[in-house]
Formats: structure tokens, C-alpha cells, sequence
């Protein structure tokens, strides 16, 4: 199985499981990330997701170039829902995803990288759209995420000459939130991803809902938006919950409804 899906405690962990060829993504693992992503989507249980990949080398280098070959044209034009690899562009899973980065993340895996909420990486880490050197284009979402995320000319920088960059330059530059040494990774994820299932999963839900549609708007016309998931979050009974557990000083427990 090139995708692993392993779901434990509210946890979801995603595991590209191609180590022998750098985690890159083929037809076939393409197909089970969008089914993994939409089975993430109706499982009300899951609070948080883990994307990583297997090995110590790569967490996905991109689209593996040994697939049958397609031309530039007949790859922006085949349906790829959510962009690369189902996360890069996906705006339907409202649970918050961590990017556990333990190496190369290249081309579309960078790309997938842009589409996760939060980023953790180790000190060999590095990231890059390299796509331009190779006569293509990042088409899954690098060219309209990385320019929205990092200062323009940083993001014309990498886009335009295939520049690297290590884990350590992704942190000054804001694409990551923390890097660590390779042996503390799994601990840093660990420490966020219990900061994520102290706060109660739907306002997480509404929350991202909220950023990920409304980042086009004027401030004004966002607000004015009454978006599904956060209605359902100002209705929760956990949103009752979180206010009496802070009255009678004891941690709130989060059912999700």
C-alpha cells in the first residue's frame, strides 16, 4: 500500500509509504489520497491529521516522473480535486492537518506541504518548486499558495529559479512553525498535536473554515459570512461545555457535538 492511514485517539496519521522512491506520488497513491482525504472528511471522530512521509530521507519529492508520460497540457487539464496529491488546494476538510516534515519535500510534495495548517520539520528538511527547471510549472497550488504565504519577492525567488531552501530559512520565512533535530520530531508533533485536542474540535473546524474562505475578502464581507462550520460551532454544546469547565476551573472535555 503506498498510503497508510492509521486512526488512533481523535488522531489521524497519513503516511506516504514509498521510501524506495522518495515518496513520490504515481497514479496509484494519488487515487488513495483522495480517497483517504475524503474518508477523513465524513469521520467525525478524527480532530487532527498527520501528514508525513516514510523513511529519513524524503517526505515527497512530487509527481514521480517514471509515470506514463503526459504532456504539460494534458496535466493541468486531468481533474485533480483538492490539487496535488488531494491537500495542496483542498478547502472541504475542515480539521486542522500538521506536515510532519522529515526530509526532501520537492515539487508537489511541497505543494501539499502549502496545504496543511501547520508545518514541523527537521533540521535536514528542505523545500523547493523546482518545476521550472524541468520545463514545467507548479501547477497544484505552489504558484497560488507560496506567494500567499511568504513576501512576494521571496516566493518569485523560488518559484522563478527552482531555489532550495532549508527547514531553517522555511522558519524565518514563516512557511514553518518549528524545526527540530530528527530525533526530536516525532516529540514536536506530539506537543502540537496535544495543543491542537486541548481546544474544542469544532471551533478548530470553524476556525480554519473561516480563514481558508475568507482569506479573498475585505475584512467586512468575511464577517458578514455565516459559514457551516461556524454555526455549528456557536451551537455546540461544547461551546457551553469549554464555559463551564473554565467556571468551575477544571479542563474542559470536548464531545465534538
Amino acid at each position: 500500500m503506498s498510503v497508510r492511514l492509521v486512526i488512533d485517539q481523535h488522531i489521524a496519521t497519513v503516511t506516504l509509504a514509498r521510501p524506495e522512491a522518495l515518496n513520490a506520488v504515481d497514479l496509484a497513491t494519488e487515487a488513495e489520497l483522495q480517497r483517504v482525504w475524503t474518508e477523513l472528511e465524513h469521520n467525525r471522530d478524527v480532530r487532527v491529521v498527520v501528514l508525513t512521509g516514510e523513511g529519513e530521507r524524503a517526505f515527497c519529492v512530487g509527481a514521480d516522473l517514471k509515470n506514463p508520460s503526459v504532456s504539460g497540457v494534458e496535466y493541468w487539464t486531468a481533474p485533480r480535486p483538492g490539487g496535488f496529491g488531494g491537500i495542496a488546494l483542498r478547502e472541504t476538510l475542515n480539521v486542522p492537518v500538521i506536515a510532519r516534515v522529515n526530509g526532501y519535500a520537492l515539487g508537489g510534495g511541497f505543494e501539499m506541504v502549502l496545504g496543511c495548517d501547520l508545518v514541523v520539520a527537521c533540521d535536514e528538511a528542505s523545500f523547493g518548486l523546482p518545476e521550472a527547471l524541468v520545463g514545467r510549472m507548479p501547477l497544484d497550488g505552489g504558484m497560488t499558495l507560496l506567494q500567499r504565504q511568504i513576501p512576494y519577492r521571496q516566493a518569485m525567488g523560488m518559484l522563478m529559479t527552482g531555489r532550495r531552501i532549508s527547514a531553517r530559512e522555511g522558519l524565518e520565512m514563516g512557511l514553518v512553525n518549528e524545526v527540530v533535530p530528527r530525533a526530536d520530531l516525532d516529540a514536536a508533533v506530539e506537543r502540537w498535536v496535544q495543543a491542537l485536542l486541548a481546544c474544542a474540535p469544532l471551533s478548530l473546524q470553524a476556525i480554519k473554515q473561516v480563514v481558508k474562505r475568507t482569506s479573498t475578502l475585505s475584512p467586512a464581507d468575511a464577517q458578514a459570512l455565516r459559514l457551516p462550520a461556524l454555526v455549528a460551532a456557536l451551537q455546540s454544546e461544547d461551546a457551553n461545555e469549554g464555559v463551564r469547565a473554565f467556571q468551575e476551573k477544571r479542563k474542559p472535555v470536548w464531545s465534538g457535538r
